[in-house]
């Protein structure tokens, strides 16, 4: 797809604006030195349209684009699964998560552990997701950037990967999370402008111009085995969405893991101004989930009737935003940009948060608040440099990228959940039970997947969760007194889970429509 030179001058436009706004956010008042709460929580002065913005401006990346583009491509409607069982999830973080994190003033989620559990897994955790962030979401969201820009322009992967690079750095290395979180609104504008356009112009497309209802039911019509939402057993793509377990099985389990005890997300939460302003933001982000699915997969249907027979999944996206014309194209391949600036910024800074506050501080007892910043960019600097030089070699390809990650996370994604979730709501647990739950997660993940590998993604999640709970609570409750954690139960009594008529209106809005939904297209 080529690129006029009104879309180059449109994308140079973007790119120095974004620049230039988070620089203009991240100015201090004169006499002011930038704090670690500053630099990595924004000063705690988030509004909630930033937090609800910035939480979808990180989440949505090139995997998101392209790969559940070409995942409706090819499974159909049943993938936005991913999407809109996030946004209950969402709502119950803001609900019973987000007043507990809150209340314990924390920077960080293996500093919860820490005042939760002990040392110990505090630093198995911070050890685990930097990891984590560093070699699989962070290579992942640069090579996958890098092979959508690729995809659309032409644009050599090295000199991609260096514009990712140079243009993540120049937004966000200064100003911290209030650069980015602030910068996220005019992201997630382009990226919301950016799919409706194509989606409404693939529908155009598809009714031959007698308008997007005519050419959404003229899709139905014509690919109708992409409008199942909840996969049969007899359906080839079955092991990747087993039928109900999306809606009662595994994937809660990986949700809770990612909207509630993941830095990367969670951060913009405890950057807030206020519980009630965070919730306001989980809400408005809720909405936004609901949404997607029409930004990211409908175009990926479109595609089956529009470009049959494409030789990869991958390309229904950048095939789609060839409809585009000369000059909105530029704004839609801005937005693309933005969704991939947004997501490497969150997760640079989360690295940076997490290395800084819970490994640095402690090997460096007394360090002035001017020295953790520092060091904070510091390590932002050698982490993005890191991930763009390991891209490629971890990687490869998109295919072996996304079950990559996938695979990986999914391995301990339920003993994280079980160390969380008995933690914040069982007093029994221990921290013997916590580093029981995240090494059987490990291991057990391993042998189904080596011993019963028709077993279904989803449902090895849900399976091993139930597992790990069962082996933590039993060693919390065998545990010897001698043994038993150093940190300190949550004290319920102290915390309010009273939420506003607003957000209780908004949850409501969020279960009534998943439940259409859901009884449409079932």
């Amino acid at each position: 797809m080529q690129l006029a030179h009104i879309d180059l001058f449109i994308i140079a436009g973007y790119a120095v604006g974004i620049v230039s706004l988070a620089t203009w956010v991240s100015r201090e008042t004169r006499g002011h030195q930038k704090n670690t709460q500053d630099y990595f929580l924004a000063s705690k002065t988030l509004p909630w349209w930033a937090i609800g913005a910035s939480l979808i401006a990180a989440n949505i990346s090139a995997e998101q684009i392209i790969g559940m583009s070409g995942s409706g491509y090819v499974i159909g409607l049943a993938i936005a699964s991913y999407e809109w069982m996030s946004a209950i999830t969402i709502i119950i973080v803001g609900k019973y998560f987000l007043p507990i994190f809150l209340k314990h003033n924390i920077y960080t989620m293996p500093q919860f552990l820490e005042q939760r559990y002990d040392r110990r897994v505090c630093m198995l955790l911070a050890v685990f997701w930097l990891g984590v962030y560093v070699f699989v979401n962070l290579t992942s969201i640069l090579w996958l950037g890098t092979l959508a820009i690729n995809s659309v322009t032409g644009l050599n992967y090295v000199y991609g990967l260096i514009l990712l690079g140079l243009m993540a750095l120049a937004y966000s290395l200064y100003g911290g999370l209030k650069a980015i979180a602030l910068t996220d609104i005019i992201q997630v504008i382009l990226l919301v402008f950016g799919g409706l356009l194509i989606s409404f112009l693939s529908l155009q497309a598809i009714s031959q111009g007698e308008g997007v209802i005519t050419g959404f039911v003229e899709l139905m019509n014509r690919a109708p085995e992409k409008f199942d939402l909840i996969l049969t057993p007899d359906n080839p793509h079955y092991i990747s969405l087993p039928g109900i377990s999306v809606l009662v099985g595994g994937m809660w389990i990986m949700n809770l893991s990612y909207w509630g005890f993941n830095q990367y997300i969670i951060q913009r939460a405890l950057a807030a101004r206020s519980l009630q302003e965070a919730q306001k933001g989980i809400a408005f982000a809720a909405y936004l989930k609901l949404l997607m699915p029409v930004i990211v997969v409908l175009p990926g249907i479109a595609a089956v009737i529009l470009a049959p027979g494409l030789a990869a999944p991958d390309q229904a996206y950048p095939e789609m935003m060839k409809l585009v014309p000369a000059g909105l194209r530029g704004l839609v391949f801005a937005a693309l940009i933005a969704a991939i600036l947004s997501s490497i910024g969150s997760m640079v800074n989360s690295i940076s948060t997490i290395s800084t506050m819970d490994i640095y501080r402690h090997i460096r007892v007394g360090a002035s608040e001017k020295h953790l910043v520092i060091i904070g960019r510091s390590i932002s600097f050698i982490a993005l440099v890191l991930g763009m030089i390991c891209a490629k070699p971890l990687l490869g390809n998109f295919d072996q990228a996304f079950q990559y990650i996938q695979e990986f996370t999914g391995f301990f994604t339920p003993g994280i959940v079980v160390i969380f979730l008995l933690g914040m709501f069982w007093k029994g647990m221990t921290s013997y039970g916590a580093l029981a739950a995240a090494l059987s997660s490990a291991l057990l993940s391993f042998l189904f997947k080596m011993f019963w590998p028709t077993l279904p993604f989803i449902d090895r999640v849900g399976l091993v969760f139930l597992l790990c709970i069962v082996i933590a609570a039993g060693t919390s409750v065998f545990s010897r007194p001698g043994q038993q954690d150093q940190g300190i139960a949550i004290d319920h009594q102290s915390i309010s889970y009273v939420t506003t008529s607003a957000f209780n209106t908004a949850a409501i809005g969020v279960i009534l429509i998943l439940i259409a939904l859901y009884a449409t297209w079932w």
